[in-house]
């Protein structure tokens, strides 16, 4: 009992940068809620406050389960989770997107719950010792857990959430020794499709993956799957292009020329960017932020929320933040590393990759660097579903990395 306090203190460590991050998120929403023109009950600074609690009970809840249970009840709740976004797609939506399931004036999101239960089924599966990751039933199965919940979010249509979910595969996959090939087999087709519109570049990517093939030397079927596997995909590439909402292929065009558009899709990057720009380095001080005030900003208590950070607070308020996700990452694969039950270890490794693909997602595309995405900013960005979530992965993590030494 004494060595689990302590391992305790050690972990609860981790709780303070959520807090930092927590103060920065009050005042930034406080911020934009002084000019939303609602009642103060209304504002999206009064709503975080609210969901900041159910957060924290949530955190403490999940922190009191006993491991064995996640264990156990992994495959209920991932079908109940399953169940749970399907649910949205039977209801109509006046934003043309089938997220939510609404209980009164309340609207609940699953998907953001989705994204760690699949993580818990996948550790599940891949702490079986009878499990080998040398052939390739055992390592399909574990992209078809995270597969199946992405592709029913994705028809939401929520390209971005989807992302977030199959973002974990990779790190998982390497975390439990996949074969480098398999780990190859995941990337390739993703570059077969990036490099299909444009000739020169796919005639040398077909090159450089008819090389790795040989460097690998699989069996013959098997590389002549991989290969021409590929090269079909890349002659897909359009019908995928076609697959998009014309919305999603506004938003990546605009990407590379954001003049083509600047006052549709591109208004947003635009908008984001003179934001982050005009902060400079200390900011133009707290409520000061002609962007946020003026409302030329939009999405800004959730998407780009770090552009009202940046234009009030400056790139040093910026950094800050990105120190503090990084010590949690860190620490969060730290644990990984200390745990002595592989299912554990690799949720938390799960968990990690969730939160740094959440986080280099939303700055990306605050600043241009990748598409709109949607994506809010873990414990910072305004969104009762997404706070709640985020807080109940950091009770998994303060409650797993709490029994190292058992």
């Amino acid at each position: 009992m004494l060595s689990i306090r302590n391992n305790s203190i050690k972990v609860y460590i981790i709780v303070i940068p959520i807090v930092f991050l927590t103060i920065i998120s009050l005042m930034a929403l406080y911020s934009i809620s002084l000019h939303q023109n609602v009642q103060f009950i209304s504002s999206s600074f009064f709503k975080q406050l609210v969901f900041l609690l159910f957060g924290i009970i949530a955190m403490i809840v999940m922190i009191n389960i006993p491991i064995k249970l996640y264990h156990k009840y992994s495959i209920i709740i991932y079908i109940l989770a399953i169940i749970a976004i399907i649910i949205p797609l039977f209801f109509q939506s006046s934003i043309s997107a089938n997220r939510w399931i609404h209980v009164g004036s309340i609207g609940i999101q699953p998907s953001e719950y989705a994204k760690w239960i699949s993580i818990i089924l996948l550790a599940r599966y891949l702490s079986n010792r009878n499990v080998r990751m040398d052939n390739v039933l055992s390592f399909t199965i574990p992209i078809l857990i995270i597969l199946l919940p992405a592709l029913i979010v994705f028809s939401q249509p929520d390209l971005g959430t989807a992302i977030i979910m199959l973002a974990p595969i990779f790190p998982i996959l390497f975390w439990v020794n996949a074969k480098p090939l398999h780990l190859f087999l995941m990337i390739a087709p993703i570059f077969s499709i990036l490099t299909a519109f444009h000739n020169i570049s796919f005639t040398l990517w077909g090159i450089v993956l008819l090389i790795i093939i040989l460097l690998s030397k699989p069996k013959i079927w098997e590389g002549i799957t991989l290969f021409f596997g590929n090269i079909f995909l890349g002659l897909l590439a359009p019908v995928f292009w076609n697959v998009l909402h014309p919305y999603q292929q506004n938003r990546i065009l605009t990407l590379f020329n954001p003049q083509l558009d600047p006052l549709g899709a591109a208004y947003q990057i635009i908008q984001s960017q003179t934001a982050i720009g005009s902060g400079g380095f200390f900011g133009k001080g707290w409520m000061m932020g002609t962007q946020t005030q003026l409302k030329f900003l939009p999405i800004q208590e959730s998407d780009f929320i770090l552009s009202v950070i940046g234009e009030e607070f400056g790139f040093i308020a910026i950094f800050t933040i990105f120190l503090l996700y990084a010590f949690i990452i860190y620490k969060i694969i730290q644990f990984a590393y200390i745990v002595k039950d592989r299912f554990t270890s690799i949720i938390l490794i799960g968990i990690a990759s969730i939160m740094l693909a959440q986080v280099f997602v939303n700055s990306a595309m605050t600043v241009g660097l990748i598409p709109v995405k949607g994506l809010p900013l873990p414990f910072i960005s305004a969104g009762g579903s997404f706070l709640v979530s985020s807080f109940m992965m950091l009770g998994i993590v303060l409650n797993f990395a709490s029994h190292w030494s058992d």
